[in-house]
Order: C-alpha cells, then structure tokens, then sequence
C-alpha cells in the first residue's frame, strides 16, 4: 500500500503524456488526412492496420448517436467528468491500490480527458482513426474505429482488473479471502 503523496502523484506523469500523445496525434490526423474515408493508409500493406479518420459524437461504438443535441454535453461532457473527478478523488484519498492500479487509473483517467478535450474543443466529435481488420469476429470486418485515448482507457481498465484478479485484497489482520 502506498501512504506517500509523491508516490500517488507520480503516475500523473501517464496521464499528461496520454493526453498529449493522443491530442497531438489528433491533431496530425486532422490537418493531414481527409474525413470520412475519402483517404485509408494501410500501414502495413496488409489490411490489417488502417489510418482513417471519422468523427464520433456520440461514446463507444457510436452508443448515443441519435441522442438530442441539448442532450450529448451532459451525458458525454459533464457527466464523464463527474466521474473521473471523483476517480480522482478516490484515488488521492485511498490507500488501498497497489503500485500497478495506481499507474492504471491515471491511464485510464488520462485517457478519459482526451476524449472529454475533444468533445468540448472539436465540434464535429472526437477524432478516431486507428482502423483494425476484425476477420468477421462478432460479425464485423473490421473493429469500430478508435484512437489513442480509447486504447488507453481499454488497456489500463483490462490491467486493472487482472490485477484484482490476481492480487486479492488482503484483509487487515493480513488474512487473504
């Protein structure tokens, strides 16, 4: 368990360089390739990887697209900050995640305000563009499209749950469950 405040700190470091990363590499998309599939690089001549940008304007998988305008700031703005704040919150004041959740949350919330800075300062959505082929897996050939942030977010939620998984919480007279 870790008690120092510098510790807890430390991880922020991820979450600055995901925003960073995925802003920046946004931006690039945005300047450098056409919307809407006018223009797919196939970065390894395989179909597999593709750059293709679009927008979303609604959450994963285009979850609340039809969704009223007036609607879309406080369900994918306010309320996902709401969350991360008090994601936030729990983080600073608690004493219960290892090292490894720690630096997990802090991908997760670095990747959850990537997303949120594209919907307040891109009106047309946030910028996917990371295209993979899927082989008809669930009936898709290729995976939704996505981008730095929503990776970060995946990863980071999938780390953190395996190491609940496989470090149960010990109880404090040092029994395990």
């Amino acid at each position: 368990m870790i008690h120092n405040r510098k510790e807890k700190l430390l991880p922020f470091i991820l979450t600055g360089f995901i925003i960073l990363a995925d802003q920046a590499v946004k931006s690039f998309i945005v300047k450098n390739w056409p919307r809407e599939g006018s223009f797919i690089k196939d970065v390894f001549n395989n179909d597999v990887l593709c750059i293709y940008h679009v927008r979303n304007r609604a959450i994963a998988f285009s979850l609340g697209h039809n969704l009223p305008d007036s609607l879309r700031p406080l369900l994918f703005v306010v309320l996902p900050l709401l969350v991360l704040g008090f994601l936030v919150w729990y983080y600073l004041s608690s004493h219960d995640f290892s090292k490894l959740q720690r630096w997990a949350v802090a991908g997760i919330i670095g990747g959850g305000l990537g997303n949120i800075l594209d919907r307040i300062f891109r009106p047309a959505g946030v910028v996917d563009f990371i295209s993979i082929k899927f082989y008809g897996l669930l009936g898709m050939e290729r995976w939704p499209t996505f981008n730095i942030a929503d990776s970060s977010v995946v990863v980071c939620c999938i780390i953190f749950l395996i190491s609940i998984l496989i470090s149960p919480k010990k109880f404090e007279n040092g029994e395990k469950p």
